[in-house]
């Protein structure tokens, strides 16, 4: 970056290294099977990808993705997946309002890093297992499993955790985990196209 900076000049960088490319570049463009896929700043890309490659693309770990319903009541959005009703509130609740979208089946995607793990008493709690934990250092990388199947990763900041709350996340510990609704992405089930582009 400060070589780039010092010459001052525009360079063409080509990378399979999605964190290079996010690191490196004022514009991106993220290109599968010789198509361009998107092209943006890094922040563009990464907070409203244009379908489901680029959001699975960018990002580490990978987005997650699960099959919901989307469902409008009132003037209102909400998702249902893992048995759980969330709304979708803040921009991204008006934003499916101004393009009646409507009710629809959906590939919902959610980072890893917006997913926080609640308590089993709250209403948007999902039920998981975890199968693996990855000690990162500062974070864990939870891989866990919905009671149907469904594979999640999640990551927790250590600094949030006691020791004892940190060997406690061991492979078979039940948590439950929750997303809000601002944080929420919606790609068309068939052309997998984000329905807020």
């Amino acid at each position: 970056i400060l070589l780039r900076k010092k010459i001052d000049t525009t360079f063409v960088y080509v990378t399979h290294d999605q964190t290079e490319a996010m690191t490196l570049g004022d514009r991106i463009v993220i290109m599968k099977d010789g198509f361009i896929m998107q092209v943006g700043t890094p922040v563009e890309v990464f907070d409203m990808p244009d379908n489901l490659f680029v959001a699975e693309f960018i990002g580490a770990p990978k987005m997650n993705t699960m099959r919901a319903q989307l469902v409008e009541e009132e003037d209102k959005y909400f998702v249902v997946a893992h048995g759980v009703k969330m709304e979708v509130d803040g921009e991204k609740g008006t934003a499916l309002s101004d393009r009646a979208v409507g009710s629809r089946e959906v590939i919902l995607g959610v980072r890893p890093e917006h997913i926080t793990m609640t308590t089993p008493d709250d209403p948007e709690g999902i039920h998981c297992t975890v199968q693996v934990n990855e000690m990162m250092g500062s974070e864990l990388h939870l891989h866990v499993v919905t009671d149907d199947g469904e594979k999640l990763i999640v990551r927790v900041p250590t600094i949030t955790l006691s020791n004892e709350e940190r060997f406690a996340l061991r492979f078979g510990a039940e948590i439950y985990v929750t997303f809000e609704g601002k944080v929420m992405h919606f790609f068309d089930v068939n052309s997998e196209k984000n329905l807020l582009v």
